[in-house]
């Protein structure tokens, strides 16, 4: 039963497509979340939503359209009045931020980082230079606009362990602004595993992501131009089946069935296509937060091989399901033996199962989040004047991006 005095408001970058993205998929766990606890539930975004987009209506979430530069917004703030804004990723606590602080002052603001911006970005502009990243190339125009929109808030949810590790010891970011919230996942139960798909029955090899994700183009040319020439060479029958939403006519180009690189495009079930596939491929050279598509194919049994960024922050000190590696000779072959091998693709697969169970259990960080919130919201004066960073940057933006807004909203009206 919904509890009428614990209400969530999330402003969403996006609606949520949790069939399209790991960010749609993420987003709905916290929902689900909050639910579980008893919350009444709102979900506004100034986004138009897709055909793809979840029935929020169908969990008892209420819904708004909202306008960015509006005083609506202050107007719609007042009638629900909630006791936690969930601000969903660092850009909409830019917009809609300093007008949940000006009309719901007590209301704990809560920041999901959905993956750091700052790294995805630095990788991006660096593997095109082909050396790794530094500590200065991370200090970018994107780093000071997401780590200030950190310190605003109240607590910030950061996906990966490695990303926790970077703001603090890297950026000196105290570690009670943030709050360690993975993937919240059902356990792999031994009856789930005696229902994977046996390795006769699974065949060909996968890549699935959304394409509006930068990292997801750049690691399907890597796979064209780089792994599978070297694949197919020695298992000419294998096919690669591309899959991923949003799918432009740059990819769909790449579609060669001679050479057996077939572009899928949308799946409608993005977990029956992974079951179907022996072998992950996921070549990532740059993103941040966790990899969706790889903790996938371990719920389904599908073992993978990835990168270092591809692995990052998901299986800490475990045996990953597959192997990791950075070099395209050493991506091939392993890929090759992973395929071909029974007896290795049985022993790898079975580590997905034990990474899900004891890193992404929902109820221990689902349980941790909801007693963190409770911890804050019984003194939050006391945790806001801790953070005096935070009052500084919460006191200029309410001098320049309020008043900012405010004569756009003005000209806005001429």
């Amino acid at each position: 039963m919904v509890d009428s005095s614990k209400s969530l408001l999330i402003i969403g970058h996006v609606w949520p497509e949790p069939n399209s993205s790991a960010a749609g998929r993420r987003m709905m766990q916290i929902i689900h979340a909050f639910l579980d606890d008893g919350w009444s539930v709102s979900f506004a975004s100034s986004a138009d939503q897709s055909p793809y987009s979840e029935d929020l209506s169908n969990l008892g979430v209420s819904t708004k359209k909202i306008e960015i530069n509006s005083s609506s917004f202050d107007d719609y703030l007042s009638e629900i009045h909630p006791d936690v804004v969930l601000f969903d990723r660092f850009m909409t606590e830019e917009q809609f931020g300093w007008r949940v602080a000006d009309k719901c002052p007590y209301a704990l603001r809560i920041l999901d980082t959905e993956d750091l911006h700052f790294l995805r970005r630095a990788r991006e502009k660096l593997v095109r230079q082909d050396r790794p990243t530094t500590r200065s190339d991370l200090l970018n125009e994107t780093a000071v606009r997401e780590i200030a929109s950190i310190y605003r808030s109240d607590l910030s949810l950061i996906i990966s362990e490695a990303e926790m590790k970077l703001l603090t010891e890297e950026f000196n970011v105290d570690a009670e602004l943030l709050h360690y919230l993975p993937f919240l996942l059902d356990p792999v139960r031994d009856k789930d595993q005696e229902e994977w798909r046996s390795f006769e029955e699974k065949k060909h090899f996968i890549w699935i992501g959304n394409f509006y994700h930068e990292p997801n183009w750049n690691a399907v040319i890597y796979l064209k131009e780089s792994i599978w020439p070297g694949i197919r060479n020695q298992l000419p029958d294998a096919e690669l089946h591309i899959y991923g939403a949003y799918t432009p006519h740059k990819v769909e180009q790449l579609h060669q069935p001679n050479d057996g690189f077939l572009i899928k495009g949308r799946a409608d079930s993005a977990k029956e296509v992974v079951e179907d596939a022996r072998v992950c491929l996921a070549p990532l050279r740059m993103g941040a937060g966790l990899k969706g598509k790889l903790v996938e194919a371990m719920e389904c049994g599908t073992p993978s091989i990835t990168t270092s960024i591809g692995a990052e922050g998901i299986n800490g000190n475990l045996d990953w399901p597959g192997f990791i590696e950075d070099s395209p000779r050493k991506f091939v072959e392993t890929a090759v033996n992973l395929y071909s091998n029974q007896a290795v693709w049985e022993k790898c697969r079975k580590r997905g199962a034990t990474i899900i169970n004891q890193r992404f259990d929902k109820s221990v960080y689902k349980n941790a989040f909801m007693d963190r919130i409770i911890s804050l919201q019984k003194d939050i004066e006391s945790h806001r004047k801790k953070n005096f960073t935070g009052m500084m940057l919460r006191h200029h933006t309410m001098a320049s991006t309020k008043y900012m807004s405010r004569w756009i909203e003005e000209k806005n009206k001429k």
